[in-house]
């Protein structure tokens, strides 16, 4: 591959059917301002198409915004399908409303950190930094 000295890559989608991406691309805006390489897949995009964009862009982590409700359903669809793909080294985190009880299970599954509305782009940019590392060429 490369050498693993390149910016952060990370992918923010939008899976199901949520329309609201206002969320998102402020994340996505956040990223790139922190030097990241910010891969946005835009709205209504499937688990399946998620992880395909992630593996084919070399991404370091996934980041899902999630108003819908269907968070624990879609969350776990992206770590299996990362698990069947041997892709694990990809880190997968993500916000919106998502219930207090349902943040300790989704870890449990292997979803890295969840941000909850109150979090701001700030936390979420050094949380990442933190966390993510590159993982191209490795």
């Amino acid at each position: 591959m490369g050498v693993a000295a390149g910016p952060i890559r990370v992918v923010v989608a939008k899976p199901g059917l949520d329309g609201h991406d206002r969320g998102a691309k402020v994340i996505a805006r956040a990223l790139r301002d922190a030097g990241m390489e910010v891969i946005y897949t835009g709205l209504h995009q499937t688990p399946e198409q998620i992880v395909d964009t992630a593996i084919q862009e070399d991404a370091d982590a996934i980041g899902l915004s999630i108003l819908s409700g269907a968070h624990n359903t879609l969350f776990a669809k992206v770590i299996q399908l990362l698990k069947e793909r041997d892709a694990e080294d990809i880190k997968v985190f993500g916000g919106g409303i998502i219930p207090e009880g349902d943040i300790a299970p989704l870890k449990e599954l292997g979803v890295a950190e969840i941000f909850t509305p109150g979090a701001t782009t700030a936390s979420i940019v050094d949380w990442v930094r933190a966390n993510v590392t590159q993982t191209a060429g490795a």
